[in-house]
């Protein structure tokens, strides 16, 4: 690309997160909004792979549009029942298949998805399809060696993680482990993380859907509560102050006064959700930070920009805060073009921060740490088709 397509801005104001105040939020994969996400990043992927085995290469789709649908529930100590199930809606425009209907390959295998995520839970959602033929003029943006980009769009990404977004990040992780469930089987696959920080404290304010089945009443629920809590307490790094499932009633007689659940999942009681609502490409939602409102899961991998550019800008961040010496933080934003080559964005603008100030062969540097990222969005293509790269 054109070098004077790179814009470089260095700051040598001290780090930001020196402001008093901080909010970061992650949706675990049970979340109704990560469910939806996780549905078409899967259907996404299974289309990739039909269309490279028909056609060699991957076609014109775009499948970021779902919503499910809440059901209804009653949860009982010991084990309740469902009710009325949930639904989850998956629409957007495709390109047919010779000998095999792009329906089926979108419902199955969201339908496996969703069992190998929630297990037995993931067969009390329906699974609906409605899907389109792809505009003519779309159709040609893939059928490029460099494909088109299919719209003008942009990415944003940053590094590195505050503590509070490390601290976030890690609760994640250690409630979504095999570790952690094979510990607690109360402990459903439906939370959500919020971290605040006020000066240096920090608290993650947790909601974590509880199965009823592996609760006999009320006061195995609260002493199940106080053991997840210190379980967290210990493998969460920076140190912070946990609070889980404070709606419940600490006076609690039954099962309408606590997070008690028949699937694990709040969306069985009428809690929707949708593609785009949830965590951002690197897994956290963060308004002190730049972000983009792109819906990344179910985009096109080959020529979507706003699934790419997004993915590219924190890992071009990444390279940048750990490649270049003296940067202490970067924010990387892409701007696509509709019809440009994906490799050929309209701006890449890097705001660097470093006290000390960057050299112009420190700057030569991050601009060659660009071209590469750009002559490499091959492979990174590949990756996000594979599912090599989580994208929620």
């Amino acid at each position: 690309m054109p070098t004077e397509n790179i814009a470089i801005s260095v700051s040598t104001t001290p780090s930001r997160w020196i402001e008093q105040t901080e909010m970061c939020e992650h949706k675990g994969v049970g979340h109704p909004d990560s469910l939806c996400d996780g549905a078409v990043e899967a259907a996404a992927h299974a289309l990739c792979r039909a269309y490279l085995e028909a056609y060699g290469a991957i076609q014109h789709f775009n499948l970021d549009k779902a919503l499910l649908i809440g059901g209804m529930s009653a949860p009982k100590f010991g084990g309740g029942k469902l009710l009325r199930p949930m639904r989850l809606m998956v629409s957007g425009p495709v390109t047919e298949l010779p000998s095999a209907k792009t329906e089926q390959i979108v419902e199955q295998a969201i339908r496996e998805y969703l069992r190998a995520c929630l297990g037995r839970a993931g067969d009390d959602i329906q699974v609906e399809s409605i899907l389109r033929p792809s505009a003519p003029n779309l159709r040609r943006v893939a059928a490029q060696t460099i494909p088109l980009s299919n719209d003008t769009s942009f990415g944003v990404g940053y590094a590195p993680l505050s503590d509070l977004e490390g601290a976030v990040f890690s609760a994640a992780q250690v409630l979504r482990s095999s570790a952690f469930r094979a510990a607690f089987h109360a402990a459903g696959h439906d939370f959500k993380i919020m971290g605040s920080r006020l000066d240096e404290y920090r608290r993650l304010t947790v909601a974590l859907a509880f199965v009823d089945q592996w609760v006999p009443g009320v006061d195995e629920y609260f002493a199940l509560k106080d053991q997840i809590a210190s379980y967290l307490d210990d493998r969460i790094e920076p140190a912070v102050e946990i609070a889980l499932n404070t709606l419940d009633d600490k006076n609690a007689s039954d099962e309408s006064e606590i997070y008690l659940t028949v699937t694990g999942l709040s969306a069985e009681h009428g809690d929707d959700g949708q593609v785009g609502r949830g965590n951002r490409v690197n897994g956290l939602i963060t308004p002190y930070r730049p972000m983009s409102l792109e819906a990344a899961a179910g985009k096109n991998p080959a020529s979507h920009v706003g699934k790419l550019y997004n993915v590219l800008a924190h890992r071009l961040a990444g390279r940048i805060a750990a490649d270049v010496d003296g940067v202490n933080e970067v924010v990387v934003r892409l701007l696509s073009g509709i019809g440009r080559p994906i490799d050929q964005p309209q701006l890449a603008a890097v705001d660097a921060v470093a006290e000390q100030g960057l050299s112009p062969t420190q700057q030569q540097e991050i601009r060659e740490l660009i071209r590469q990222q750009l002559a490499n969005l091959p492979t990174l293509v590949k990756e996000l088709a594979t599912g090599t790269i989580p994208v929620f």
